[in-house]
């Protein structure tokens, strides 16, 4: 029922904070982190991002490519680029393409309260464009060592 290690990782279309067109085949050759969040300057989510901006070179020492998605505006992307100085671009996905072929928008709950959102999912994708890692359950202060974890 969802994507799985072993599955093609999708294609995609996208823009990122800068309005810069972003295909996932853009890609092929390295190795990528495709990170899903639910919005920008909340607390985890914020968490999530640090901790993979404080391990960037080590990420890039790897080979990864990171790339953060969520439904927010090119603009939000900037405001929270900027606040948190990340290096990695995030993607837009205002219409929820992408969200929607990764499978990553579902029932969610929060203080008892149900809602549809973002699940906070990774997939680490190789080189050759196969999903090596789906990563559903995020410990966002510590996503590195999860993401370097479960792919060495």
């Amino acid at each position: 029922m969802g994507l799985k290690a072993g599955d093609i990782a999708p294609d995609f279309l996208s823009k990122d904070q800068n309005g810069t067109e972003v295909r996932l085949s853009d890609f092929k050759g390295k190795k990528v982190i495709l990170y899903f969040y639910p919005q920008d300057n909340t607390p985890t989510c914020t968490k999530e991002a640090c901790n993979l901006r404080d391990n960037y070179d080590t990420l890039l020492a790897k080979g990864y490519v990171v790339l953060g998605v969520s439904p927010d505006s090119e603009k939000s992307h900037q405001k929270f680029i900027s606040k948190h100085n990340l290096p990695f671009p995030l993607l837009a996905d205002t219409e929820r393409q992408i969200v929607d072929s990764y499978g990553v928008w579902g029932e969610k709950t929060t203080f008892g309260k149900t809602y549809m959102g973002i699940l906070r999912t990774t997939f680490v994708i190789s080189e050759d464009g196969l999903i090596q890692e789906v990563i559903s359950k995020v410990d966002s202060a510590n996503h590195t060592d999860q993401i370097l974890g479960t792919t060495a």
